[in-house]
Formats: structure tokens, C-alpha cells, sequence
């Protein structure tokens, strides 16, 4: 079997792959839906992968895995890398978990970051009134992830929240040292979604990149008797093309509160300080961001030999994004414990993904499927009404 094309197509703003074969078979991969652009980085690699066989997986990307970087710029090799095992898996009449070791678990623990209640304001009443009606959502999430902080509208609609400046750029670029009454803001919103959610609902913070070490340190104490999950990303992360493992050494080794990051780190050299100077107890790679399914689970592997936790990005990955969570989680060591589930949007992607279940989560749990494959496909006809006027050829 041989590549034949590789094509690139934005579907309500999400990047997707189609990898042709001569055998008929073709695979599908996706990027966040915020990376609209990132459909020439996909086509750059097109003549790197012609001609090779896409069930030797690993010799294809190691044609192209070298050409990639931190977040946003590894999602274009994660994306390939999604659609290639996606044929492995339907050319061996398996799903992708059994090549990845097989299943560990029937069904998957997943936690909400990407469905989202409208906030009504940044006072802590705001945030514990957010958190009671995700609480209620029909997927009875186990955990909630919440934003505060630097990933947050705080910087901007707190009066005095930091002694900073604003560099009104997307990807929160705000940084600096929070003032007494920013921190005591911070706090007292965490203290009122703790509040709402009891012991019922695990509460995970998203925090920036962009807190100092000190800041970092005093608010991870200050919240240690409320039983956070995580505090993810406080240093760097999210598109910060860097790791700094040792600052993050230094929080860790200062609190029992869990901290967590890697969200943005693509492939598995770069989490090798953070995991020999145990510098985190938790780690999010996202599988379109870390340069695909199998490179996630050599991580994952790496991480359990080190003590180290596992709960995977995944907000924007979309539903061909989901299909690959799903089946890394699946053959994932017993260190995780759970990925962050993507929603499809806009809506009308459900009525062009088929293969998903429905409901698909119960109880905050995916069960895992059989089909070959990441076990999902893009309907053509459904799918073709949304594509673009330079992507009409998507499925020719």
C-alpha cells in the first residue's frame, strides 16, 4: 500500500487531513478548530510522505516529525500522524488501541474543559453560579476544569489585579505579579466554586501561562486544604514555545496541591526534564499537538515509570480529535486519569461525523469502540455542503 495525496480542508475552522492510499483505504486526522491557518502547514508535508507505506507508521513520521515545533505548529505532524494510523488500523481490521498495546480499559474517564456555561461576570458568586450549572450538564462530568487567573478575563476586568501590562495580543500574553488584592480575588473565586461543587465534582484550574514563581508558590499553598485536582499551566504552557522544568521544580517541591502542564510540548524529548527532575505531578500532551496518538502514549509510558500523572489535553481537537483520545486513552498505563473531552463545532459537525454514540459520554465515561480504525469517518455528502470554496476537491 502507498500514499497517493494528501489533502487539507478547514471545516468550520478546523484543519483536516485526508491521506489517500492506492488500496482505497484513506485515513483522516484534525487540528484544533482555532487553527485555521494552519492548512499550508499541512500541504508542506505532502511531498515528504508520497509513495510510502502508511502502515509503517513510525518510518513516515520520521520523514517529517523534525520539521515540526511547539504548539501551534506540531498540530500540522499531529494531524498526519492521526490519519495514518487511522489506515494501519482499518488496513489490519483493528482499532488503533491494538496497535497501540491493546485496551487497557473498556471505558474512558473524560473531564469537562471545552463545554461551557456563559459567565455572567468575574465576582466569585459569578464563578460559583458557572460551576453549579456545569455541574447539572447530561454528561455528569466527574471533573471540571475552570479557567482563573491569567487564562481568564480576570487581568482585564479586575480593577488592580496585577502590576502588569497588557500587550492586547491573542494567546494570553499577560504576565506579571499579581497584587494582594489580585490573589485574594483568585482565591476567594476558588474557594466559592469548591463551595458549589462540594465533594461531589473534582475542580481543575487553568491558570495561565504567565504567573511568577512566588505567585505561583502562594497560591498553590492557599489552596491546599480545598482539594484541587490540578493547577495547570501557572509558568508557562499554552503556546509558550519553551518548558522551564526547573521553575516548575521549584513550585512543586513547595506544595501538596498537584501541579500540572504540557499542553503545548510536542514531542516526547521535551517532557524528559520535567519527568527525571519530577518537576510536575501531572502532565496534559494533547495528541494533535505532541506529534500524534502514538507519541502520547510513549509519553504516557515514560511518565508512569516516574510517578507522574496523566490527564491529556483536548478542548479544540474536535470530533476526529476525540476519536484519537478515545483510542490513546484506551491503551494508556494506569497513571491516567482522565482526558479533557472536545465538543464539535460548530454543531453541525455531529451531522457529519459518523461513528460516534450517542450520548456519547455517560457519567463522565466513553466507552471505547471496536470499529477499525479510529473507528470514525466524515460523511462526504453531509460534509461536502461546509467545505470551502478552494477545498471543493477535499473528497475527489
Amino acid at each position: 500500500m502507498r500514499i497517493t495525496d494528501l489533502k487539507c480542508a478547514v471545516l468550520g475552522g478546523s484543519p483536516v487531513v485526508r491521506i489517500t492510499t492506492d488500496a482505497g483505504i484513506e485515513g483522516y486526522g484534525q487540528a484544533e478548530h482555532f487553527k485555521s491557518y494552519l492548512k499550508p502547514h499541512v500541504l508542506f508535508y505532502r511531498d515528504f510522505i508520497l509513495g510510502q507505506d502508511p502502515t509503517d507508521v513510525e518510518r513516515v513520521m520520521l520523514r517529517i516529525r523534525r520539521l515540526g515545533s511547539f504548539k501551534p505548529w506540531g498540530s500540522a505532524v499531529s494531524a498526519i500522524e492521526m490519519a495514518l494510523w487511522d489506515i494501519a488500523g482499518q488496513a489490519a481490521g483493528v482499532p488503533v488501541y491494538k496497535l497501540l498495546g491493546g485496551k487497557v480499559r473498556d471505558k474512558v474517564l473524560v473531564y469537562n474543559g471545552a463545554r461551557r456555561s456563559p459567565m455572567a461576570g468575574q465576582e466569585p458568586e459569578h464563578y460559583a453560579e458557572n460551576m453549579a450549572r456545569m455541574a447539572e450538564f447530561s454528561e455528569g462530568f466527574a471533573i471540571i476544569k475552570q479557567g482563573i487567573g491569567f487564562h481568564s478575563p480576570m487581568p482585564d476586568l479586575v480593577e488592580d489585579f496585577y502590576y502588569g501590562e497588557s500587550l492586547d495580543v491573542y494567546h494570553q500574553t499577560e504576565r506579571g505579579l499579581l497584587t494582594e488584592k489580585g490573589l485574594k480575588h483568585v482565591v476567594a473565586c476558588v474557594e466559592a466554586m469548591k463551595d458549589a461543587l462540594g465533594d461531589r465534582v473534582g475542580l481543575a484550574l487553568d491558570c495561565g501561562p504567565g504567573w511568577t514563581v512566588p505567585d505561583a508558590i502562594r497560591l498553590a499553598k492557599a489552596v491546599e486544604g480545598l482539594h484541587i485536582m490540578w493547577l495547570e499551566d501557572t509558568i508557562t504552557g499554552d503556546y509558550t514555545p519553551y518548558v522551564l522544568a526547573e521553575l516548575y521544580r521549584e513550585l512543586t517541591r513547595s506544595t501538596s496541591t498537584p501541579i500540572h502542564t504540557g499542553e503545548q510540548i510536542y514531542l516526547r524529548q521535551h517532557f524528559k526534564p520535567l519527568f527525571e527532575m519530577q518537576a510536575v505531578n501531572i502532565i496534559g500532551p494533547d495528541p494533535a499537538d505532541i506529534g500524534g496518538i502514538a507519541e502520547l502514549k510513549w509519553v504516557a509510558e515514560y511518565a508512569d515509570l516516574h510517578g507522574i500523572l496523566m490527564a491529556p489535553h483536548g478542548t479544540g481537537d474536535g470530533l476526529i480529535g476525540l476519536a484519537a483520545l478515545v483510542q490513546a486513552a484506551a491503551a494508556m498505563p494506569r497513571n491516567y486519569i482522565a482526558f479533557e473531552y472536545p465538543v464539535g463545532r460548530p454543531d453541525w459537525w455531529y451531522d457529519i461525523v459518523d461513528g460516534l454514540p450517542n450520548p456519547i459520554v455517560e457519567n463522565s465515561y466513553i466507552t471505547v469502540w471496536d470499529r477499525p480504525g479510529l473507528g470514525v469517518s466524515l460523511n462526504k455528502t453531509a460534509a461536502s455542503k461546509y467545505l470551502e470554496a478552494d477545498d471543493k476537491d477535499f473528497f475527489n
